[in-house]
């Protein structure tokens, strides 16, 4: 009888430890939940949201994109984590000029947004002088331009500081689904 109990037990561990090691691999290097803080992805991703960010999409097959949304480490301090979208691209000259985004000297399209949305400029992209995005480094802004806090104000955001894509909503039931990457 013993023996059972002590049998049952140690399977048990075997099986809570072989489950958390599963949880922990994914969590850590595949999928990692997130959840939307604010209003600044509006009215594409909405407060209290809960998502999914892929971390082996830009590990091992394919940098950043423009018109990914990705969680990444905000400055200043690098310890809270930001959701926005990636507007330009190593290299990129990006401007913000009456009301649209420029890249490359081009009217960035972007369908996500409200047609009658004006953008403005911040202390890094400021209204009609045009930034070259550096090496390794990404600008980005939330889709709410108004209310968020972006590269706009503190600049691009290097490469490193990139968690992960945000691959799906999953909470709540009602917004479950893939997120589309627009084309440009």
């Amino acid at each position: 009888m013993i023996k059972r109990l002590i049998g049952f037990i140690l399977d048990t561990v075997q099986v809570i430890i072989f489950s958390v090691s599963i949880f922990l691999f994914i969590y850590l290097l595949v999928l990692q939940p997130h959840k939307i803080k604010g209003a600044s992805m509006e009215p594409n991703f909405h407060n209290s949201e809960y998502l999914l960010t892929d971390k082996v999409t830009y590990r091992f097959m394919r940098e950043p994109q423009r018109g990914d949304v990705v969680v990444f480490k905000a400055p200043p301090n690098y310890t809270d984590e930001y959701i926005k979208r990636i507007i330009g691209l190593p290299g990129d000259s990006v401007m913000v000029k009456q009301g649209r985004v420029y890249v490359n000297d081009q009217t960035l399209n972007e369908s996500y947004l409200p047609q009658d949305l004006v953008i403005k400029g911040g202390n890094y992209l400021q209204e009609g002088r045009p930034a070259t995005v550096p090496a390794n480094s990404y600008v980005v802004m939330g889709d709410n331009r108004p209310h968020s806090l972006d590269s706009r104000a503190f600049g691009p955001i290097t490469r490193d500081k990139i968690t992960g894509r945000a691959w799906v909503v999953y909470w709540p039931i009602s917004e479950i689904g893939g997120i589309d990457e627009p084309i440009y």
